[in-house]
């Protein structure tokens, strides 16, 4: 036993060491510096919720416009980037070398350059002085060193190739040239201006992230991550392969306070793996489980990681909607999760910890489920109408009474934790004989969800901003960080007030602490980056890599997504998931969207952003650099390479989903309802199920090879049944151009004509392209064609764009003058595409028919 906690504790230094070189920054130094580098981090936490919070405006002090705040932003990341980063695996963790001093301090000058000179800068747009353009020079190189410090050298890399591409464009070689960009223009663009470094991704690190991070930082250091993971084992624990479920849950619970999946690998997989290995989960396989479950965590809403912030600007859709459209692939996700290592605990027969609650019937267990949900849904009702009613009543007096009724539900529920025992860090080394019994552990920690609650009213009832609705949940957090110990404390009969309070103050300002370190990666990747996303719109590289994505796709929409999400796994290896989607995304988003539209296939903007984003998660795992696949291998002491491709293929049904909704946008719900929506849900959710059997050989008894494909094959049915109907039956019927005006007045409200056009592009080159043409309303042809904007010309076999009014519907479209109409797809009368489920189900009913047959064979079980 001695010998096994010799073992399990060898990799505990390594394992932080790769935390915080890659979140927070490997040096601790000592005395002074390290002082000056929690305060300058505390600070900086402060500035942000200052900015965020409505007293600037109300003291009309300390009020920053966005492009000031993003440059103290970058300042204060700079100078901790130095601080905390060592240069070399070899440099001091507990001093801070000379240089490291003059190079946090220019580099903190240079970003704070656009806020202190600001005045001066906007009197001279586009017109950069010598000492603008050497602060520029030196800004963007001490910039990418903190960049190969804090996330290595490939980011760096990339941005250094876009600023050489823009610089030296004339000598490119053939479709990659362009007329270059002057050095001043460069330095101006990227360095001066709101394009490059301070452009959209450091506005939405400063805006929206920092805040998220902070707070999950806040209720990690409260206690939440340890109540999460207690709460998941008491819950899930005894069943078959009870610790790799509840290592599931706890990651997916985790993922709403921890934006990295490296740092929820660890926290929660530090004690999760070794209980998984004790009920027979081979070292890799429980590595692979809790990496699977924890990268996850960033596609899990309401508190995404932060590209999904990045979303909001990029796809000019509000953060709710991110929001609505990346939850049901998320659940079905995390819920085929849990039956993978269901199958992994069947084909194994392993067994669960002894549980510690008392024995209950299941109808009971049902019952007492249902009931608490029907009570949480009565209450749901009555507080949002109860709301509804009172805030009129209340008029400004409201934000108090909401504040004085959250202080009484929060007071009620410590007094109701304080009659159970406290929650305690378990080692997950020791011997465990039973569970936790859920009861008392529910209950102990319930005032935690509170912030969350507060959180998820403000995005999605309010419709507040995510910032302003991250900050009033942050700010419910601190009054709960410093209130929860003195309050239970009271409550269980202790006096230890002083004591208390001065605890939870101190646990404030480690979460202060750690947020902003937890902020240093992610503020550095949004900046570099920004000097690729700066590069594309400066140089027009954009358009050329649509050229040359075409030439290499051929045309085909498959083949590009394929070399987008292969762009994405490598650029993943080296990039932090963040920066990886905002380079991704401004290069291959646009060239998605438009090859889809000349193949035919109107493809929405955030699938595609969505589908760079799972993809940029997937990197995460995907060997030979994983990080998070290394971090799981150092707790379980198994092999990082085979706990890396264990962990890709567990990860499979995350890689088929964004092809999936690219092609079927209604597992998006775009365009869905409330009833439709709830039938895709759980049709969706039962093809994930049987996806996860096809892919891991057993639904009742282990598969043969024959049974798997049919599983795969009704998996797709299921997720795209109108691939199958399009087969049966053309969804569309081809009318001549020239009576376009016809097929628009024949059609009913509400859909949709496909078009065809043929004309130039903004550059002067030919193109062909689809568009989607709402049929808007009218009783006659013209009465359409005149809502539309557009009046046509038929010349012989020709149909021409004669006119298009300006901002009309039509414009908005796509439609020029000159251009002319090749082809109009009308929609027709058909069979819904959902009948294509009834012959999935039937293929499914043969494969579980022949799996009972043998499932009473153990001679014939076993073959494969």
């Amino acid at each position: 036993m001695t010998d096994e906690k010799t073992i399990s504790r060898q990799p505990e230094v390594d394992l932080e060491d790769m935390v915080a070189s890659s979140d927070t920054g490997a040096r601790k130094p000592l005395g002074a510096p390290g002082k000056l580098l929690v305060g300058v981090a505390a600070a900086w936490s402060l500035f942000q919720l200052w900015i965020a919070s409505p007293l600037p405006y109300i003291f009309r002090f300390g009020v920053f416009n966005a492009t000031e705040a993003r440059s103290i932003h970058l300042a204060f990341a700079m100078f901790l980037a130095f601080m905390a980063y060592p240069a070399l695996k070899r440099s001091p963790r507990d001093r801070i070398p000379i240089q490291d001093w003059i190079l946090a301090l220019v580099g903190a000058f240079c970003a704070a350059y656009l806020f202190l000179f600001y005045a001066e800068l906007s009197d001279r747009p586009g017109s950069p002085l010598l000492q603008d353009v050497i602060i520029g020079i030196v800004g963007i190189l001490v910039l990418l060193e903190a960049t190969r410090r804090a996330l290595g050298p490939p980011l760096m890399i990339v941005a250094t190739v876009f600023l050489l591409y823009s610089l030296f464009g004339p000598y490119m070689p053939g479709i990659l040239a362009h007329r270059g960009v002057s050095f001043y223009g460069l330095i101006n663009h990227q360095w001066l201006t709101a394009q490059g470094v301070f452009g959209i991704a450091l506005g939405v690190s400063t805006s929206f992230v920092f805040l998220f991070v902070l707070f999950g930082a806040l209720l990690d250091k409260a206690g939440a991550g340890n109540y999460f993971i207690k709460v998941a084992f008491s819950l899930l624990g005894h069943y078959k392969g009870g610790p790799a479920k509840a290592a599931v849950v706890a990651s997916g619970m985790t993922g709403l306070i921890s934006g990295s999946s490296i740092a929820n690998t660890v926290t929660t997989g530090t004690f999760t793996i070794p209980m998984m290995k004790r009920v027979g989960y081979p070292a890799e396989k429980a590595g692979a489980v809790e990496v699977a479950a924890s990268v996850n965590g960033q596609i899990m809403p309401p508190v995404m990681g932060a590209a999904a912030f990045l979303m909001v600007e990029y796809v000019g859709i509000p953060y709710v909607e991110v929001i609505r459209h990346a939850f049901l692939p998320a659940m079905i996700s995390y819920i085929a999760l849990l039956y993978i290592v269901h199958l992994e605990a069947l084909k194994a027969d392993m067994k669960g910890l002894p549980s510690s609650n008392p024995a209950r019937p299941f109808l009971n267990k049902v019952l007492g489920f249902l009931t608490g949900l029907i009570l949480l849904m009565a209450l749901s009702f009555a507080v949002y109408y109860g709301l509804g009613w009172l805030k009129p009543l209340l008029g400004n007096a409201t934000p108090w009474v909401i504040g004085g009724g959250l202080t009484v539900v929060y007071v009620g529920l410590l007094k109701l934790g304080s009659y159970y025992p406290e929650l305690e860090l378990d080692d997950p080394n020791s011997k465990v004989l039973k569970l936790p019994r859920t009861k008392p552990t529910l209950m102990v920690g319930l005032h935690y969800i509170l912030p969350v609650i507060v959180l998820v009213w403000c995005l999605m009832v309010e419709r507040l901003s995510p910032g302003l609705s991250a900050f009033w949940a942050t700010v419910l957090m601190i009054f709960i960080m410093i209130t929860q110990r003195p309050i239970t404390a009271f409550f269980r009969g202790r006096s230890s007030l002083i004591a208390d309070i001065k605890e939870g103050f101190l646990d404030l300002w480690e979460g202060l602490v750690a947020g902003a370190r937890n902020m240093i990666g992610i503020g550095i990747a949004t900046a570099t980056a920004g000097i690729v996303v700066g590069a594309v719109s400066q140089t027009g590289v954009g358009l050329v890599l649509a050229d040359v994505v075409e030439i290499l796709s051929m045309g085909n929409l498959m083949l590009v997504l394929l070399l987008t999400a292969l762009l994405s796994l490598i650029l993943g290896m080296g990039l932090p998931t963040t920066a990886n989607y905002i380079v991704v995304s401004a290069l291959m988003a646009p060239v998605v969207v438009l090859l889809g539209q000349q193949s035919g296939l109107i493809v929405p903007l955030i699938a595609v952003h969505l589908f760079v984003f799972y993809f940029g998660i997937m990197a995460d795992v995907t060997p030979p650099v994983g990080l998070a696949s290394f971090a799981a291998a150092a707790v379980s002491g198994g092999d990082p390479l085979r706990t890396g491709f264990q962990a890709f293929y567990y990860s499979l049904r995350t890689a088929a989903l964004p092809f999936l909704f690219i092609f079927n946008t209604d597992l998006l719900l775009i365009d869905v309802g409330w009833l439709q929506g709830i039938v895709v849900f759980i049709v969706a959710t039962i093809a994930m199920l049987i996806f996860a059997a096809g892919t891991q050989g057993y639904l009742l008894v282990r598969s043969r090879w024959y049974e798997s494909l049919l599983l795969l094959l009704v998996a797709f049915t299921l997720f795209r049944p109108g691939f199958w109907m399009d087969r049966i039956h053309d969804p569309y019927e081809s009318v001549p151009p020239s009576e376009f005006a016809q097929a628009l007045s024949e059609v009913d409200d509400g859909s949709q004509l496909r078009v065809r056009i043929a004309g130039e592009d903004a550059f002067g080159d030919s193109m062909t392209t689809y568009l989607l043409v709402p049929v808007p309303r009218g009783d006659t042809a013209e009465e359409r064609m005149e809502r539309l904007g557009m009046e046509l010309w038929v010349d012989g076999d020709q149909t021409l764009v004669d006119f298009v009014e300006f901002g009309s519907l039509a414009a908005d479209l796509g439609f020029d003058f000159d251009q002319e109409i090749i082809e109009v797809l009308a929609p027709v009368d058909r069979w819904a595409r959902e009948w294509m489920w009834i012959p999935g189900f039937l293929v499914f009913g043969l494969v579980v028919l022949l799996q009972r047959r043998r499932r009473h064979q153990p001679s014939v079980a076993g073959a494969t």
